[in-house]
């Protein structure tokens, strides 16, 4: 439901009215409908869409925006507000009423005149109502009010050196009781915790959730406790700082009190709670160096054929490896030795025997048991007797198992 918030005064209570088809902004005057006939009010929230449940039914309507005439007709009613409070007054004297006049409001049409005032007992001001409405002509309302409203009407400094809350802020007036004091550790004094109007001071309920959570995590007075200094008493809890004193008796019979976080303390036979480790800071991330460029690789030679034949395991015609250096004679400097094959975890399985290849010509027979041409059995002849000889090289290069090994050369004699 779209509604607009309207204010009466300036610390006063918001109430909802429904904006119909107006649009306003916030401090825009308007002229709505109450429970004491029309009233100028200012706009303290723009239209909103709230729910059914939070407003108070019936929603009045606003009936107009507030013109310049009635910003005029609102200062006359103030300034005649002024005369009429100094009136009242003389004529409470004349009656000798035991009664304080606080303040004194017109309607905003002047049909009604209302008083505001504070006694500590009933007062029959019957009298005193005939004689006002014969005095201003119009109709006349006296209303007994607390000595917090008194203060929230008159305003003035609080003992922190502030505007009182209640009338710089407050709507409403919550409950406060000295329990509260005695739980935030304040002095029970009532001068040192009372406001301007005599009642304990408001602010004490602002925190006092706080100290309701903080006394229930932390030990309770006279408990025994485990400190890592040993068993002992509970004397006293800080909220503010978080910490216990704890009274302790040393090993050599002395007494001494001592302070500790109550995230500390555990219950004796048990061990000590762990303290909650500290977020590390993060470490500054310091501003990205410009890429290096890389180094020009120099250009690999390539590698000759005789190296590829020799990484592959081949020899030379007499065995040894070439570029091998060679000693007098002809002889190799220093043979090298065979590298030992590693072994695999696993136990090698023995191989089948292998059986003899047969040649392309009997695959070709068995596959096909048609007789082939004679020219084609001859191709097939000599294209077989050509892959067995490409076989038999290759192996020969590959240092096959058939590969016969090279001959020593023979000792020179000496004469």
């Amino acid at each position: 439901m779209k509604v607009i918030g309207v204010r009466f005064k300036s610390s006063g209570r918001i109430y909802y009215f429904d904006p119909l088809e107006y649009t306003f902004n916030e401090g825009d005057g308007v002229i709505v409908e109450t429970a004491r006939g029309q009233e100028y009010g200012e706009v303290a929230q723009v239209a909103m869409e709230v729910e059914e449940s939070v407003i108070v039914s019936p929603l009045k309507p606003v009936i107009r925006p507030a013109t310049e005439q009635d910003s005029v007709m609102r200062e006359q009613n103030a300034a005649k507000e002024g005369d009429a409070f100094h009136v009242c007054q003389q004529k409470i004297q004349q009656h000798k009423l035991d009664m304080h006049l606080v303040s004194a409001e017109y309607s905003f049409n002047g049909s009604k005149l209302v008083f505001y005032f504070t006694a500590d007992e009933r007062v029959d001001f019957r009298e005193l109502v005939k004689d006002l409405a014969s005095q201003f002509r119009t109709r006349i309302e006296l209303r007994q009010i607390g000595v917090r409203d008194e203060a929230k009407m008159l305003g003035g400094l609080g003992s922190c050196g502030r505007v009182v809350c209640c009338k710089a802020f407050l709507q409403d007036f919550h409950p406060v009781s000295i329990k509260m004091a005695k739980e935030q550790n304040l002095s029970l004094s009532p001068t040192k915790i009372s406001g301007l109007c005599g009642r304990l001071m408001c602010c004490l309920q602002y925190e006092q959730s706080s100290y309701e959570e903080m006394k229930r995590r932390m030990p309770h007075i006279n408990r025994e406790v485990l400190t890592p200094d040993g068993v002992g008493t509970v004397v006293e809890n800080n909220a503010i700082t978080e910490k216990t004193r704890v009274r302790l008796q040393l090993p050599d019979g002395s007494i001494d009190v001592r302070e500790f976080n109550y995230m500390l303390l555990g219950r004796p036979g048990e061990p000590l709670p762990v303290p909650p480790s500290e977020p590390k800071p993060e470490p500054v991330k310091e501003a990205a160096e410009e890429p290096k460029p890389a180094p020009a690789q120099e250009a690999t030679p390539e590698r000759s054929p005789d190296k590829k034949r020799r990484r592959r395991g081949g020899r030379g015609k007499n065995g040894n490896r070439p570029n091998a250096p060679q000693g007098e004679g002809g002889q190799p400097a220093q043979q090298q030795q065979p590298r030992p094959q590693q072994q695999s975890q696993q136990p090698q399985q023995p191989r089948p025997p292998q059986q003899p290849q047969r040649a392309p010509q009997q695959r070709s027979n068995e596959q096909r048991p048609q007789q082939p041409k004679p020219a084609q059995n001859a191709q097939q002849q000599t294209a077989g007797a050509e892959g067995v000889k490409r076989r038999d090289n290759f192996k020969h290069r590959r240092g096959g198992a058939n590969r016969p090994k090279p001959a020593s050369p023979a000792p020179e004699k000496k004469e």
